[in-house]
């Protein structure tokens, strides 16, 4: 080896180098999917997507959604046919922050994932990948729920594009195991500007919208369920922490003397909702374990 030129070990240098990097941009070895698991998150590496079982998925029973039942009867009758086979729709959870839309799919899958019921999360930006989660899902006998929480887009967007087309636009069919459960504080899913009223015209008598404002309701409307949901009031609000509280073991007498640091907490927060009333509980609790230990011998 020793009678070899220099050249020709900086070529093998060299070479590894560049094979490195194109190791770097070849896709990952795709992993067997887990079809044992109830739910799954959609992940990327180097731009490839697949399939990653969720270990310990976020368990929320219904009967614990305090203020919501209206909204939880709806949801629960559609994902009850949908579990059956029978027709069902795509859903749309739109409204206050905090009050429960993403914890009532969740609730779904706590309830029927016994029936075959799955759900797959799918970050915004990963919308694009929506027809290759259908491909992979279609053959399945089970029932997939594709969930994208908090979903908010601008204009143009790559994502917002392939949702609206695998809604009820594309040449190609969406399986009938598969239904798309979104939330948004935004009714649109997308920010309305007071200079789209311009864009308002009367035909005939009639009133007509702009094309932009016709473009953003467009993609709303292609879920054929919207459940809306609005702020607590004190007494719901109140009701909820209660709940919760007595949860976690608390007695009837604290709950009641609770009352007031409850709704310092809302006030600090800015906000009544499930979501604060569930943080409130956790802090009291935590206060009065803490309280109790300090007290001991």
């Amino acid at each position: 080896m020793s009678s070899l030129p220099p050249e020709f070990f900086r070529f093998l240098e060299r070479a590894e180098t560049v094979l490195a990097r194109v190791e770097s941009l070849l896709p990952p070895s795709p992993r067997a999917v887990n079809w044992d698991a109830h739910a799954y998150r959609w992940r990327k590496q180097r731009g490839y997507g697949q399939l990653e079982a969720v270990v310990h998925p976020h368990r929320i029973r219904a009967e614990d959604l305090c203020g919501v039942e209206d909204q939880l009867q709806r949801i629960d009758q559609n994902t009850r046919q949908f579990v059956a086979g029978r027709s069902a729709n795509n859903v749309l959870l739109t409204g206050a922050r905090g009050t429960g839309k993403s914890s009532l799919v969740k609730a779904m899958l706590e309830r029927y994932a016994g029936r075959g019921l799955r759900l797959i999360e799918v970050d915004k930006e990963d919308l694009v990948d929506l027809p290759d989660i259908v491909d992979l899902v279609a053959d399945r006998s089970e029932r997939y729920i594709i969930f994208s929480d908090d979903l908010s887009f601008e204009s143009g967007e790559a994502s917002y594009k392939a949702l609206k087309s695998i809604l009820d636009g594309s040449i190609a069919g969406t399986p009938q195991n598969v239904l798309i459960y979104a939330t948004s504080n935004r009714r649109h899913l997308m920010p309305e500007f007071m200079s789209e009223n311009l864009e308002t015209r009367v035909e005939n008598g009639e009133i007509r919208p702009g094309d932009t404002t016709e473009e953003k309701v467009s993609l709303s409307e292609r879920f054929g369920l919207w459940i809306s949901f609005y702020p607590f009031d004190q007494d719901k609000y109140l009701e909820i922490c209660a709940h919760w509280l007595a949860s976690f073991g608390v007695s009837v007498a604290q709950i009641e003397a609770s009352r007031q640091d409850a709704l310092q907490w809302a006030l600090l927060r800015g906000a009544r909702s499930g979501r604060v009333a569930w943080q409130f509980a956790r802090d009291y609790v935590g206060r009065l374990d803490a309280e109790s230990n300090e007290v001991r011998p």
